[in-house]
């Protein structure tokens, strides 16, 4: 497949309601679109770092920059044959695997489009709603929080993901597991923790969650697999999984029983397959996360959530969750209670609208 053009273009987008975590605030996401154009084909991706370099050394300002300087000029006008192609053309470039994953992501979506065939089968999926969960930041008081958790049981969510940050711990997973004793949850941690924190976490033993979300430093593999062995509950890798030798080193260890595969922070579907392959054969649970995305970036990640070792609801969200109104079109929407159909559709069905993505790019490049 030859790469005839490619625009990128860094957007912001305001959300309904602050996001708070463990490393800090976000009222709008900022993620950088990549649509890429061969012949009379092209196709549409998404990776949305944030605007700060706060979850990860990577931020949107900075990919759209390493896409526009770096990435395209290695690719544009030349044939691809298949992503691994496309990824050595880029090795060179160290890390920055959310950079990588916009290109590489609208790679695959174009490849799809052009053999006529929906993205989840060019992954190996299977054509099947995704089961999905609710996830709530930090809120402004504990009684808002339960009265959104009560909303999501009542939608039919089958979990619930808490943001657990210092000041909002033990104290509100108490609330919450008296007020829905047998739910299932599990705690996101952002990296905000470290060893010295044990007591604190076994303590977290007690209330009998799934699991806990990256509790320690976001690069590290070997304090995980010290504090893995002293509790209880399982613990799933996030942040510390930006490629596959480090979900290889993870497992080698024993640094966690699940892993969160994100397309951007791994580097795009390649290592995403690859990861979820090796976790399978390790008998690692992986399930999809994401950056609060539009439809776009979301989409993508619907369609890979079909395939078979993602055993636990993903991160993945109606449009009006988070949005007033989503960037991308269609809307992401339930199918069904706790579940999101994938498309049938060559590709993935999802651009933005004209006019929204006029009014919230901050930037835009396009190489031919």
């Amino acid at each position: 497949m030859k790469i005839d053009k490619i625009e990128v273009y860094h957007v912001a987008m305001p959300l309904i309601y602050p996001w708070r975590t463990a490393y800090g605030e976000d009222s709008e996401i900022h993620s950088v679109l990549v649509k890429m154009v061969s012949g009379d084909e092209y196709a549409w991706s998404e990776t949305s770092p944030l605007n700060a370099p706060c979850y990860s050394p990577e931020w949107a300002g900075g990919v759209f920059t390493l896409i526009k300087d770096f990435l395209v000029p290695k690719i544009v006008r030349k044939d691809i044959a298949d992503a691994e192609e496309l990824l050595l053309q880029l090795q060179h470039i160290k890390g920055n695997p959310f950079a990588k994953a916009g290109v590489e992501s609208a790679w695959w979506v174009l490849n799809a489009k052009i053999q006529k065939k929906p993205l989840h089968r060019i992954l190996g999926g299977t054509t099947r709603a995704v089961e999905v969960g609710d996830d709530f930041g930090v809120q402004d008081s504990i009684d808002m929080l339960l009265k959104k958790i009560e909303r999501a049981v009542e939608e039919g969510f089958p979990r619930v993901k808490l943001k657990f940050k210092r000041g909002w711990d033990v104290n509100m997973l108490s609330v919450v597991r008296d007020a829905f004793p047998n739910f299932p949850f599990h705690i996101d941690c952002n990296a905000g923790f470290t060893l010295k924190d044990l007591d604190l976490f076994k303590k977290v033993d007690r209330y009998e969650l799934e699991m806990i979300e990256q509790p320690l430093h976001h690069t590290d593999l070997l304090d995980h697999a010290k504090l893995q062995k002293q509790i209880e509950t399982p613990i799933c890798l996030d942040e510390s999984i930006t490629c596959i030798k480090a979900a290889e080193q993870a497992i080698e260890l024993g640094s966690c029983r699940y892993i969160n595969i994100k397309v951007g922070r791994i580097g795009g579907l390649y290592n995403s397959l690859k990861v979820h392959d090796i976790c399978r054969d390790a008998g690692i649970k992986c399930w999809v996360g994401g950056m609060l995305e539009s439809s776009i970036g979301q989409g993508i990640s619907i369609e890979l959530a079909t395939l078979d070792n993602f055993k636990y609801p993903s991160d993945i969200f109606p449009s009006n969750k988070f949005y007033i109104d989503d960037l991308g079109h269609p809307d992401i929407r339930l199918c069904d209670r706790g579940k999101i159909d994938v498309s049938r559709v060559p590709g993935t069905p999802y651009e933005p609208k004209k006019q929204m993505l006029a009014n919230a790019t901050i930037e835009k490049a396009t190489i031919s």
